[in-house]
């Protein structure tokens, strides 16, 4: 038997008896690019199958997510996890081998991919986290932190804009020990890529300061080639890496080159054929024992990487024990005791949540080391940056620094967001990003896996609506409050003041999921009572004596309205109570009891105050309950101008206070 030829094929028939057990599927890539699965596995990847979560494991990422029973029959084979009933389970509920890979529900599943592109940057963030913490905790005699990142994408994936930021910002950066294997199968769902994709790949790639290589795979199964051009990737360490492997989508099957190869089972006779050309003679979703003691060889070869790399920690952590504590630390996520932090909640002046949010970044940095991340070319604005002091130097991540905790991603916020996701779940690094509120919508897709996968990203979105003023309509967030805390599993802040925003930070640092810090450009007042209890997401801020008549509800810079609102009521013997709401998730999170103690149900009348979409607010408003919300773009003008003509006044809030009381009257 030539073991390596039937292991191929082996991942090829697998695969594609899954897919046509679960009458669905993409069989075309993982019969295409079997060799270059087999080959990485084989002879390069650095994985032990006891120990999914080792920490110096090399990375593995399939961008192209549709082709997920390419993963599941390596793990099957290669002694992950899966077993034989696994890939009979494809795509069925609650089975580990879901239609897409899914981060955390699948042991070995780095990421979650299918969103084409994703994958692709996820690998840069993951490159990124090695790179600086390499920099960060190796030392002449030990290499702690010394592993590869490879992913494998389609022409599906580089056609997506977020591949060019992505590869472009790796390029820059000198990654080079990421790898990107490229199925260039000329072929999509549609049909040849000439009618849509016609670009020199390669020259794309060397324009971006990566390595190109070409691999041909279209006659045969070239594992030599593709070996060769692995060690080439390898031994370039000032370039990320490209091998652009010409393949054909299904390969050994009758519809192999095709289209309908793409997305659609072969189907029982097609299966058939091609188990008879590859010469596959096992029962279904079984395959000889050798490929298993072959599959092994590389498995025991990752276990003993691993009890070396155990023993040489044990070396470094004897010469550097400070060092090693850390690296333990920062790989833990181990966060400090926020409570004990001087200063975190001291605000005195007005001041913009964005640049309180500095403050308390900047108050946090030295006190959580792997805090690391930046903005897509707005720092100045967002004033996201870590500030270098007498004390600590967080420095510039770049060729010459990896060590440099401070980030230019470029305007590139889609791949930004996806970066930071590859970052936090490398691990070792607590990520987080920032951009205008607005440009949410490019790092939506992100963002949303984010959600899915629970990585603890942090986004800082500043100049959170019309205030951002005479910019226009075009950067005035109106939807995208909505937007976001529609995404289930992603906690939005809005806060009023800096003690909310400190408040905010501790709520994102120390959560299992990604939080967005939705923050103002103009100044607000400080409030004697905010604070801490923030953290519930939402509280009285403001009280009366007795029962009140109305309660004022709001998030952000329009807290101040309703404050303002209860004074003037209260002159016209109105009790009214201020709540500020600046996370409606962790709010829903408390009970019953104190949700009531804040919006007791008896109390109608109520007005909800927003610069945004008031879909958010029906819910707390009721029926009798009055909005003062945009229901339209805004326009370029002066921020107080805007403020008055869409009917953020106090005035508004005392009107709409009035009339929701005579409503609640009937």
């Amino acid at each position: 038997m030539d073991v390596q030829k039937t292991t191929i094929n082996a991942i090829r028939i697998l695969s594609a008896e899954a897919i046509d057990k679960a009458k669905s599927g993409h069989p075309g890539l993982p019969m295409g690019c079997a060799p270059i699965a087999y080959t990485l596995f084989q002879n390069f990847l650095k994985f032990n199958p006891n120990d999914m979560q080792w920490d110096n494991r090399d990375r593995f990422i399939l961008s192209a997510g549709h082709g997920s029973m390419l993963d599941y029959t390596l793990f099957h084979l290669y002694g992950m996890g899966l077993t034989k009933e696994d890939l009979m389970s494809f795509r069925q509920f609650n089975s580990k081998t879901p239609g897409h890979p899914e981060y955390g529900h699948t042991a070995g599943v780095e990421t979650t991919t299918g969103p084409l592109g994703q994958g692709i940057a996820n690998a840069v963030g993951m490159a990124v986290a090695e790179a600086h913490l390499a920099a960060k905790f190796n030392t002449p005699e030990f290499k702690i932190v010394d592993h590869y990142t490879y992913a494998l994408c389609g022409d599906g994936c580089l056609e997506e804009g977020i591949s060019y930021e992505a590869c472009s910002f790796a390029g820059t950066h000198k990654l080079g020990k990421l790898i990107l294997f490229y199925d260039d199968n000329e072929i999509t769902i549609e049909g040849d890529t000439d009618v849509t994709f016609k670009e020199y790949v390669g020259a794309r790639f060397a324009a971006q300061h990566w390595q190109v290589q070409h691999v041909d795979l279209t006659q045969s199964d070239d594992v030599a080639a593709l070996s060769a051009a692995i060690e080439k990737a390898k031994a370039r360490t000032d370039k990320p890496s490209v091998i652009i492997c010409h393949t054909r989508i299904g390969k050994g099957s009758p519809l192999e080159g095709s289209a309908k190869a793409h997305g659609a089972p072969l189907g029982a006779e097609n299966l058939a054929k091609a188990k008879e050309k590859l010469g596959w003679e096992s029962a279904p979703f079984e395959c000889p024992q050798e490929v298993f003691e072959h599959c092994a060889k590389a498995a025991i070869a990752g276990a003993k990487a691993q009890e070396a790399w155990t023993e040489t920690f044990k070396a470094y952590e004897e010469a550097y024990p400070e060092l090693a504590a850390e690296y333990k630390k920062a790989m833990a996520g181990e966060m400090p005791n926020f409570d004990e932090i001087a200063g975190l909640y001291d605000f005195e002046k007005p001041m913009a949540t964005r640049q309180t949010s500095a403050k308390v970044l900047n108050t946090l940095a030295p006190h959580v080391p792997q805090l690391m991340g930046g903005s897509a070319d707005l720092a100045p604005s967002n004033l996201s940056d870590m500030k270098d002091t007498a004390e600590m130097q967080y420095g510039v991540f770049s060729p010459e620094n990896f060590a440099g905790r401070n980030m230019h991603f470029g305007i590139r916020e889609h791949a930004m967001a996806a970066i930071a996701n590859g970052m936090q779940l490398h691990g070792g690094v607590q990520a987080y990003c920032a951009t205008f509120f607005v440009f949410s919508d490019y790092c939506k897709p992100a963002m949303r896996l984010s959600a899915l996968m629970k990585t603890p990203v942090t986004y800082i979105m500043t100049h959170d609506s019309i205030g951002v003023g005479e910019d226009g309509p075009t950067h005035q967030p109106v939807e995208q409050l909505i937007m976001l805390r529609s995404v289930p599993g992603l906690k939005v802040y809005r806060p009023a003041d800096g003690k909310e925003t400190a408040a905010a930070w501790v709520s994102a640092l120390s959560g299992k999921e990604p939080t967005a810090l939705v923050l103002t450009r103009q100044n607000l007042p400080q409030y004697e009572n905010s604070g801490k209890l923030a953290l519930k997401g939402g509280y009285i801020l403001e009280d009366c004596d007795g029962t009140p008549d109305v309660l004022l509800m709001a998030s952000g810079s329009e807290v101040e309205l309703c404050v303002k609102a209860k004074a003037a009521l209260n002159e016209q013997g109105v009790k009214a109570r201020v709540i500020s709401l600046p996370c409606f998730e962790e709010y829903e999170k408390q009970s019953a009891e104190y949700k009531e103690s804040v919006m007791p149900k008896s109390i109608k009348a109520r007005v909800a105050v927003e610069a945004a979409c008031p879909y958010s607010w029906y819910k707390y408003a009721g029926d009798n309950g009055e909005l003062v919300c945009m229901t339209s773009f805004g326009a370029s003008a002066p921020a107080g101008q805007l403020f008055n003509y869409y009917g953020f006044t106090v005035e508004n809030v005392v009107a709409k206070a009035l009339a929701s009381i005579e409503k609640s009257k009937n």
